[in-house]
Formats: structure tokens, C-alpha cells, sequence
């Protein structure tokens, strides 16, 4: 089978892999551009498969990133349903699961991740049954929307963001829905007490249940089906839809293999290069060093994918511009919108700005008198404030941050903020 040349190729046609190919081309990248996706789609957006989209609110073509115009203009050649199988370094190609040999000059990958497998007694994951979803594609949603209709009992597997908005969703679509949590609390990774209390009570005022300190140790089948959930400690919950949220793995086996990842993603700089001078990296299958925290973190999230490739694209066009964005992230849930920016771990305080009783609050995460995050629910205009802040280390009195009658802009701008120069 003949190599073809492709330039700069780019596999991985999520957020990251077409934010990338056509800013590439905006930032000077003149020679050929090859874009490969491995589902059959256009790249489009995935946030809302657990939300609009579940509910019918939305289309597939509502979900295009980009028409199929905008990458003909930009002189990009998308292929789809194609999959990396191999990557060889030495001689700049890789091999496609078909075969296909591939030449590059530069290679960008942005592979994403998938979902993890539920490990359960009573499940083979190699062969799940057809009323088991995970939920990562456009065909995952269609299937999750085909299943849930009024009155089925949807049992949800994992009280992080997916699962909620899963549940909001199905709720909203008159499913009978319990959330199994195996934490003593819903979010409980990424979040305080305080937001998930809310979170959970939320949740139940919609008809949702709630359980907590649930770890599944079965799944009960009848002719290939799924008919129940069981607990540790015996409890059993009837089931029509079952749902896993369990985590994410990223998509990095080719590049394992060739030397360029750990099982964690593969690491890049900030202008999003690999160890490997001829091949950059961006999205969920990343690993970044965030000097901001001092630590090395792979970020599931659309704005991080987003910024990790316009850095990876600067950098391909010879205008580099360094990715020092400020991670941030976003849910929404019922009438709720959710916005969070910087990274919680490690804090030693929480700060309530505002009351959740009345749905619009902010959770403020400090070390010490350093801020770290924020969670805001319905405040966007907080949410952005502290965002533009957080890009400098800063110092605040947690009292006043609590004290709604002082002017959150007086806390945190430039101005205000006290010096800091140590490490979080």
C-alpha cells in the first residue's frame, strides 16, 4: 500500500483536533493539512450529548463544530472512520487500523480519551449488554436517547458531571432515575462539601435519588439484559437503563508504544509539544505541567483542548504564543449553570459567598489566604472576575470574600490583590 504525504497531520477530529487544524492554518502553516477522525461524523460538540441533545433539544447538525465548508476553505482534508493503529518516529508515518501508511512533516495528536469500562460481577465488558450505555460519542447519546423514555427506571453509576447531567436529563425526560455514588458524597473529586450538599439536594427535589457510599458489586442479567443493580451490603435496585460514568481513559496506546506517553497522557510544554520535536499533543489526552499550581495534571475539558491547540497551532505557523490559560470548566444542570476555574486540590478553607438557598452562590477554595478556585452556580459575572484573577497568584481575607456588602472587584483586582511569591 502506497505512504501518502500529509504534511501536518492531525488525528483526532474532537474539539482539540479541529480547533488545531484550522488554527494552524490561520497562524501561517502553508503546506498540506490532513485531518483524521475515527467516527464517521464531523467533529462536533460533545458537552451537550448530555444535555440538549439527550433531552431532543438539539440535533446532530446543531452539534458541527465547523460545516464541512469552513475546513474546505481552510484547504483542510478531513478523513473519517479512521483509526491510529502505530506510530513510527523514525520514519515520520504512522499506520492506520487498515493499513494505511501515513507520512507526516509535523504530527499533532489529539486522540482523546474514552470511557471506563465498568468492571462488575455479571458483565463481560468485552461484550456488554445492549441496555448498558457509556456516554462519549454521538452515537452513545442516540443510543441513551433511544432507551430513556417516561417511566423507565434508569439506574446512574457514578455521581460526578456526567452522571448528574445525565440525570438531570432523564429526569427532565420523566425517567425514574437513582444516582449510586460509591463516595460519601456526589462530586466528591472535584468538588467541596458545600457544593455537593447542594448539588444532591437539588438532584432530589427533581425526583432524583440520591445514594451515597454505593459501590456496585453486581449487575443482574436475564436473557443478556440488565434487570438490576446490587450494592455492597445487598441492597437491590430494578433496572431498564443503566448508565456508567465512571471515569475516563485517555487514548494514548499508539503513542505508549512509540515512546511519547505514560499511562497518565502524553506530556507536553506549554506551546503543547512532546518530547518529540516533530509532534505536538492537545486535549484529554494530555499531561501539562501547570506552573500556576506547581503540578502536572491531565485536564478533562473543552477550554483546556481548545487553548492546548491554538498554542499547538502558534507554534506550527512560527508565531508562538505559550498556553498560560487558567483551567476552567462548566455544567449545567436543570435551571443551573455551573462554572468553575482554577484547581481545588489542596485546599484548606471554603468560603460561601452568597446563600444556596437561593440557587446563585459562590464557593471560593483557598489555601491558607492563597485563592485557588472557584465554583460559581448562576454567577457569571463572578465567575469571570475571579477567572481574569486567578492568572496571578493572589491573596485575599477569607471574611471579606464571605461578606457580600464588600465589592467582589475591590478583592480581586490588580490593585487590590496583595503580593504573593511562593508556591501554592
Amino acid at each position: 500500500m502506497e505512504t501518502q504525504d500529509c504534511g501536518l497531520l492531525v488525528i483526532g477530529a474532537g474539539h482539540a483536533g479541529s480547533e488545531l487544524a484550522v488554527a494552524a492554518r490561520h497562524s501561517g502553516w502553508a503546506d498540506r493539512i490532513v485531518l483524521l477522525g475515527d467516527e464517521c461524523a464531523l467533529p462536533y460538540q460533545r458537552p451537550p450529548l448530555s444535555k440538549a441533545y439527550l433531552c431532543g433539544e438539539s440535533d446532530a447538525n446543531a452539534l458541527l463544530l465547523r460545516p464541512a465548508a469552513a475546513y474546505e476553505s481552510a484547504g483542510i482534508t478531513v478523513k473519517l472512520g479512521a483509526r491510529l493503529a502505530a506510530i513510527d518516529r523514525a520514519a515520520h508515518e504512522v499506520t492506520l487500523a487498515d493499513g494505511a501508511r501515513l507520512r507526516y512533516d509535523k504530527l499533532a495528536l489529539c486522540t482523546g480519551g474514552r470511557p471506563r469500562l465498568l468492571a462488575c460481577e455479571g458483565i463481560d465488558a468485552a461484550d456488554p449488554p445492549p441496555n448498558l450505555f457509556y456516554l462519549r460519542t454521538l452515537a452513545d447519546a442516540e443510543g441513551m436517547r433511544a432507551a430513556i423514555r417516561p417511566g423507565a427506571r434508569l439506574v446512574v453509576i457514578g455521581g460526578g458531571y456526567v452522571g448528574l447531567e445525565v440525570a438531570a436529563s432523564a429526569s427532565k425526560l420523566g425517567a425514574a432515575v437513582t444516582v449510586l455514588e460509591a463516595q460519601p458524597r456526589v462530586l466528591a473529586r472535584v468538588a467541596g462539601p458545600d457544593l455537593s450538599a447542594f448539588y444532591e439536594q437539588v438532584h432530589r427535589s427533581h425526583g432524583v435519588d440520591i445514594v451515597t457510599g454505593a459501590a456496585v458489586s453486581r449487575i443482574e442479567c436475564e436473557a443478556g439484559r440488565i434487570v438490576a443493580v446490587r450494592c455492597v451490603g445487598g441492597a437491590r435496585l430494578p433496572a431498564e437503563v443503566v448508565v456508567a460514568g465512571v471515569g475516563m481513559v485517555p487514548n494514548v496506546e499508539a503513542a505508549l508504544a512509540a515512546g511519547l506517553a505514560e499511562e497518565g497522557g502524553i506530556s507536553v510544554d506549554d506551546l503543547s509539544r512532546s518530547a518529540d520535536p516533530d509532534i505536538v499533543a492537545a486535549g484529554d489526552c494530555t499531561r501539562q505541567l501547570h506552573a500556576l499550581y506547581d503540578c502536572t495534571i491531565r485536564l478533562e475539558s473543552v477550554p483546556n483542548a481548545l487553548e492546548q491547540a491554538r498554542a499547538a497551532a502558534s507554534w506550527l505557523g512560527g508565531k508562538p504564543k505559550p498556553n498560560r490559560s487558567v483551567p476552567w470548566f462548566w455544567s449545567d444542570q436543570y435551571d443551573l449553570k455551573l462554572q468553575m476555574a482554577g484547581l481545588s486540590q489542596g485546599y484548606d478553607r471554603c468560603v460561601l459567598r452568597g446563600d444556596p438557598a437561593s440557587r446563585s452562590f459562590c464557593a471560593f477554595y483557598l489555601r491558607g489566604e492563597r485563592l485557588l478556585a472557584i465554583d460559581a452556580v448562576n454567577r457569571p459575572a463572578d465567575f469571570m472576575l475571579t477567572r481574569r484573577a486567578l492568572a496571578q497568584p493572589r491573596l485575599v481575607q477569607a471574611a471579606q470574600l464571605g461578606d457580600e456588602a464588600v465589592l467582589l472587584k475591590d478583592l480581586l483586582t490588580p490593585s487590590a490583590a496583595a503580593s504573593f511569591t511562593g508556591k501554592p
